[in-house]
Order: structure tokens, then C-alpha cells, then sequence
């Protein structure tokens, strides 16, 4: 998500104009923090679906008892994952200093909880003879990957509660599946969530990097055109060589991550921002780069030989994002 958001930013940087590194900087590092706000959200609305679901039981209960009938069960409002992670220290901290919460989109809950409640990993829950924990864990994990991470009316309203979110949430749902599966029941509240720092290291991979590809560009853009005698350079999409001044800093600011790991990120960055033809050429391009940079003595860094061609099916891509550049300021409902 580090390098989703320099490219982000440095294409930014070179539309808005201003060309100030120090605002872009600080952009860059409000926008990184604005994705551990959503992670955050993301765990929030589990709670806010549970205890939607616990206001519903308590009224069939009032009910039944009014009416002399079986009371309805309690196993989906009482889950116990769902509880933990409703009793959760860090989550009720970062909830307690938010202006928006799910409490302001009761249709959407409701209608959310509705749809699970019709589903069939719901009944087969319901239905099922096993209980305990783990079990509890994994109906929100299904769920989860069901009505949350493949949701077009979420990801609608996450873009109207911030500008920030539009192209997030595909990373942010892996970070939230991962820590389901770091839940232990023998946490309790204390169970740790992801940091939204690592290490200073993170940080400062992120400063360097973006300072470097910028700071640099005229340099490495001078690499691609030495390493583009084979390739029609004069057609890029300016995206693509934002892609690649990005890449190459890191060739040249990293010394310990492999060529082999940057070109992977960064043709994986080209397919979801640039072009359809982006991925397969930035590979081609960057290659060429890394190797003619080595062979010139300017990186030092070891590169496997390079394999014949081989011919194969074409790799299936996502369609590229509409929109790339960001607001500095969030939406206000």
C-alpha cells in the first residue's frame, strides 16, 4: 500500500502543479494514514452488523415472551469473535476519536444484516451442531469475504465518508481477513490489531522513496530513454513513467530488495493505475533498465539471467482505476 500511494501521490504531484515536495510529502503520509482509519472501520462495521443484530433479538425476544413462543436463538448476536473484537481495546480507542461511525448509516447496517440473514453460510451457522470459537471465526471470515470484501454499495458510501478510500479497500481487506486469523479468544480485549506502522523502517522506506523519485526524475528518466532503444518510448502513457521513475529509485535508493520483487510490484501497480498494454511492457522496459544499469556499473545488485521468451496465454488484468488523484480533504456529510 506504500508504493499504491507514491504512485498516487508523485502522479499528483506533477497534475496539481505546485510542486512543492514538503506539501506532497506530508499529502503522501495524511493518505497512509487515512488507510489504517478505513482497516479500522472495516473491523468497526463486524460490530456494528452484531450489535444490530443483538437490538433485533432483543425485540423477537420481548415478543415471544409477550406471546408465550420459543424464544429466537442467540448464537449469531452473542458470536464470540464478533464479541471480542466489539470489546477490543485498540478499536474502541481509535472509535472514540471518530466523527463518523457506523452509527450514522443504521439502513445500510440494516440492510447488510438482512442479506447475511438470508444467506446460506448464515442458516448452515445457525443449523450447525458446532460451537465454539473457532467456528465463530470462520462464519465472519465467509462473511466477511462475501458481504464485505466484494460489496459495491459499501464501497460507494466508504467513497462518499472519505475521497481517500476509493482505490484502498482491495489491500485493506487482505490486512483485515489476516487479522481475524490473529484473534485468539485467550486475548480478550487486549488482542493487539495491526499497527499502522511496522517499524520506522516502513516510514522511512516511505519518505525516501518518495523524495528520491522526485528529487531524481530528470536522472532516471534519462535511464529509461539509454535503456528504450528497443522499445517505443515516445508512446507511453505518462502514468506508466511515473510507474517506472518510481521503480527505479528503488533499484537505486534499496540495495537489499531483489529487481525481481520491484519490477513485480510495480508491474502489478501498472496494471491496476495505467493501461491495458502497461503491465507486460513496464516489465519489458524495467528489465532492461535494471540490466543496463548494472552492466553500466551504476547498481550493484545481483539479477538472475534472463530466460528465453516463451510463449503462453495472455495473463487476464484488471480494468485500469478511473480515478487517480485524490482531494486533500474528506467529505463532510
Amino acid at each position: 500500500i506504500i508504493r499504491s500511494k507514491i504512485v498516487q501521490l508523485t502522479y499528483a504531484y506533477y497534475q496539481n502543479g505546485s510542486k512543492n515536495i514538503d506539501t506532497a510529502e506530508k499529502e503522501l503520509f495524511f493518505s497512509l494514514s487515512k488507510a489504517y482509519d478505513l482497516y479500522n472501520n472495516l473491523l468497526a462495521l463486524v460490530v456494528a452488523i452484531t450489535k444490530e443484530s443483538r437490538r433485533r433479538l432483543e425485540v423477537l425476544q420481548t415478543r415471544a415472551a409477550r406471546e408465550g413462543i420459543p424464544a429466537p436463538s442467540q448464537k449469531f448476536a452473542l458470536n464470540r469473535f464478533a464479541l471480542q473484537l466489539e470489546g477490543n481495546k485498540m478499536l474502541n480507542d481509535f472509535i472514540g476519536t471518530q466523527k463518523q461511525t457506523w452509527a450514522d448509516h443504521p439502513e445500510f447496517v440494516g440492510t447488510l444484516l438482512e442479506h447475511i440473514e438470508s444467506s446460506e453460510i448464515y442458516q448452515e451457522y445457525m443449523n450447525s451442531k458446532e460451537d465454539g470459537y473457532d467456528t465463530d471465526r470462520e462464519l465472519w471470515r465467509k462473511l466477511y469475504r462475501t458481504f464485505i470484501q466484494k460489496n459495491e454499495d459499501l464501497d460507494s458510501l466508504l467513497e462518499d465518508m472519505s475521497l481517500y478510500w476509493n482505490d484502498d479497500k482491495e489491500i485493506i481487506d487482505t490486512f483485515v481477513l489476516k487479522t481475524f486469523n490473529r484473534f485468539s479468544e485467550q486475548n480478550g480485549p487486549k488482542q493487539e490489531l495491526l499497527q499502522e506502522w511496522d517499524s520506522d523502517e516502513e516510514q522511512d522506506f516511505a519518505r525516501k522513496l518518495f523524495r528520491a523519485a522526485i528529487l531524481n526524475a530528470d536522472e532516471y528518466q534519462h535511464f529509461m530513454s539509454e535503456a528504450s532503444r528497443n522499445w517505443d518510448f515516445g508512446r507511453l502513457a505518462y502514468m506508466d513513467i511515473v510507474i517506472m521513475q518510481i521503480a527505479i529509485a528503488e533499484f537505486m535508493t534499496f540495495p537489499n530488495i531483489p529487481v525481481s520483487v520491484t519490477i513485480n510490484e510495480y508491474v502489478n501497480l501498472a496494471k491496476l493505475y495505467s493501461t491495458r498494454n502497461s503491465g507486460g511492457y513496464i516489465n519489458g522496459m524495467l528489465d532492461s533498465i535494471a540490466r543496463h544499469l548494472i552492466d553500466t556499473g551504476r547498481l550493484v545488485k545481483f539479477m538472475e539471467p534472463k530466460p528465453e521468451m516463451k510463449s503462453g496465454p495472455p495473463l487476464k488484468r484488471k480494468a485500469p482505476r478511473k480515478r487517480i488523484v485524490k482531494g486533500s480533504e474528506d467529505k463532510e456529510e
